[in-house]
């Protein structure tokens, strides 16, 4: 589990980014470099880290689940991932 710390702080991260998505997408096609400037670092799209939902674990993220390979491999064998069933052969 990730501290309850950086997982506040992604929150938070997400938040400014919907936040100022429109003004900087405008300011960026109107060239305007000494606004955008202004703006709060974290408001970038690029600061954003994919974090597994459940536990907040940055890496090993699977996107089209939203989740970790530690988290997904334990739901899967609980069977708790619809039409996902373990190989066998």
């Amino acid at each position: 589990m990730a501290r309850k710390s950086l997982i506040a702080r992604e929150a938070k991260r997400q938040r400014l980014v919907n936040k100022y998505a429109e003004l900087r997408a405008r300011l960026k096609k109107e060239g305007k470099w000494e606004e955008l400037d202004k703006l709060p670092k974290n408001s970038s799209a690029v600061r954003l880290h994919n974090r597994c939902q459940l536990t907040g674990r940055p890496k090993g993220y699977m996107r089209k689940f939203g989740i970790n390979r530690v988290t997904f491999r334990k739901m899967a064998l609980e069977g708790k991932i619809p039409g996902l069933t373990k190989a066998s052969w």
